[in-house]
């Protein structure tokens, strides 16, 4: 039985590019629980804290609960639940799976495989990281979830891995001129940039594609709280000629990004309204769809209204 293409094929309910990263998550979180004891079941009334925090971190800004993916993974052939009264999941309803004690683990034979390959382990990770989240998020989801990031993010590619335009940083960093679009940080040692990054407005984990209209130069602060949805990218009128080239694009900020510090208020509350900073004329601007994207599956909540000055 070929894992890695069971697991590039969960079955998840999508509907005009809505993010549903529920079951790889559990996926993820089965993982690393099974790394620290092969042997041990996840009750779901013992876990439902810590998948709804993963959720809540990592899964779409809309409200949703962990016992979803608990029960409908089974039907993908690498999870079983069991409850008192015997093997089978008592369904997706909260109450249900609390009360009969379900639990869930990994399917006998996908424990059988991960302890005949030890490096399955790592390459599931790695493919269930690459086909449903960016790279910034991979290194910490993996502590989130319990698993040593080092084995998980190292390993051969998958065939079911779509490949990277490997001309999409150079685009980008030379469309936005080699410095953040929110902040203008331009940082260099030497002639190298350092602390700037390509980031992709709609992920490409995600379908987003490998060319400006889906890009941003960001420094690697911005590109991290952009992918976390603390930033977004929104349409206003511009408020400085130096928005003219960015077409009418401003920065949002999330309401719930709390920061009293001075630093937090000067490099994240104070960029609210503010507009970004490129591209260079001639260079193609964020796309509307995939500013829309991002701003509906990955920014959280509303945004803060434009700080003064």
């Amino acid at each position: 039985m070929d894992w890695l293409e069971r697991t590039a094929k969960l079955r998840q309910w999508t509907r005009s590019g809505t993010r549903a990263p529920h079951k790889p998550l559990l996926l993820l979180y089965a993982l690393g629980r099974f790394q620290a004891d092969a042997e041990g079941g996840l009750r779901y009334s013992a876990v439902e804290r810590d998948l709804h925090s993963l959720l809540t971190e990592y899964g779409p800004p809309h409200k949703t609960t962990p016992a979803y993916p608990f029960h409908h993974l089974v039907s993908d052939g690498v999870w079983e639940v069991h409850t008192d009264r015997g093997p089978g999941s008592p369904g997706s309803g909260v109450r249900d799976l609390r009360g009969t004690g379900a639990t869930g683990r990994l399917a006998p034979d996908l424990r059988a495989a991960l302890r005949r390959e030890p490096q399955l382990l790592g390459r599931i990770v790695k493919l269930l990281l690459d086909l449903h989240f960016p790279p910034s998020l991979h290194g910490e989801l993996c502590e989130a979830v319990g698993l040593e990031p080092e084995p998980a993010l190292t390993g051969p590619l998958s065939t079911a891995r779509r490949r990277r335009d490997r001309r999409m940083r150079e685009l980008v960093l030379t469309a936005y001129e080699y410095r953040c679009a929110f902040c203008g940080y331009d940082g260099r040692i030497g002639a190298m940039p350092v602390g700037l990054e390509a980031a992709h407005v709609r992920w490409w984990a995600l379908g987003g594609p490998d060319d400006i209209e889906s890009g941003l130069c960001l420094c690697s602060l911005h590109h991290k709280l952009f992918d976390k949805g603390v930033l977004g990218v929104g349409w206003g009128s511009p408020r400085s000629s130096e928005a003219e080239s960015g077409g009418g694009h401003r920065i949002l900020v999330s309401q719930r990004f709390v920061g009293h510090s001075p630093a937090a208020r000067e490099h994240v509350i104070a960029l609210a309204g503010r507009p970004l900073i490129g591209p260079q004329p001639g260079a193609g601007t964020v796309a509307a769809a995939h500013r829309d994207w991002h701003t509906s599956q990955v920014f959280h909540g509303s945004s803060r209204p434009a700080t003064a000055g």
